[in-house]
């Protein structure tokens, strides 16, 4: 098998490697309460999705959060 002559460079290898780099994920708003959702995707606050109420999300309240540390 035919091995290199010389050794690469630092930076060839590294011009090599710059395309590894994983995308950022993209992000939009929420056309209903303006919350930071994923593209195509439910709303976690508020439970729409294209102006349609897909999730019924049922609001914390005190009494909620009390009962919780109780039970624990």
């Amino acid at each position: 098998m035919p091995l290199p002559k010389r050794k690469h460079s630092k930076s060839r290898s590294r011009m090599r490697h710059a395309h590894h780099a994983l995308p950022t994920p993209a992000y939009t708003h929420c056309s209903h309460c303006d919350a930071v959702i994923r593209p195509h995707s439910v709303c976690n606050k508020c439970g729409y999705y294209r102006d349609e109420v897909v999730l019924k999300i049922k609001e914390k309240t005190k009494k909620d959060k009390q009962e919780k540390k109780e039970s624990e």
